[in-house]
């Protein structure tokens, strides 16, 4: 049991690339499935790290590494083929590199070591998974526009709040 979140981490890394093949190829209603999995695996290893006591510092490096990956690839990729705007991926994926830019920067000029993800970035991180689920099903014509429509501007809501909490915790969290 100890080892279970990290192998569903790792798991969730290895279907990354078969998840982009298949959205690249709009294979849409095959990609429903998986990605629900994928999101499962998401919340589970989170709950059994805590409910077995079962943390790591492996685990606390790749499970935010695995989000990045399959969220911005995701959004990357449906940009790609035009199944999403452009823009939307661009907000996106630029808060990921300024955050990740920032904490850099951080990491190599101060003694700080610790990124913690906050609320507003953990409810960015859903709605976005939320979003892309629905986007899919809405290219497999299982979703209906006006829901993911809402969900796309809750999305970029929560990047740009996420984004200024963010902003707020280093400048004046961490002096």
């Amino acid at each position: 049991m100890k080892h279970l979140p990290n192998l569903l981490t790792a798991a969730r890394l290895a279907l990354a690339p078969y998840l982009f093949l298949m959205m690249f190829r709009h294979q849409y209603r095959t990609i429903i499935p998986l990605f629900i999995i994928i999101s499962v695996t998401d919340v589970a290893d989170g709950y059994f790290a805590r409910r077995f006591d079962a943390a790591s510092r492996l685990g606390a490096y790749l499970d935010p590494i695995a989000d990045k990956i399959l969220l911005s690839g995701a959004f990357l990729v449906l940009a790609l083929t035009g199944a999403i705007e452009s823009w939307l991926a661009a907000v996106v994926l630029g808060r990921d590199v300024m955050i990740l830019a920032t904490a850099g920067v951080l990491y190599l000029t101060t003694k700080r070591r610790n990124f913690p993800p906050s609320r507003w970035g953990k409810a960015s991180t859903l709605v976005q998974i939320v979003f892309l689920c629905f986007q899919i099903g809405l290219l497999a014509g299982l979703a209906v526009a006006p829901v993911v429509i809402s969900l796309k501007w809750m999305t970029v809501a929560l990047v740009i709040a996420s984004l200024a909490d963010y902003a707020w915790s280093v400048l004046y969290k961490s002096s």
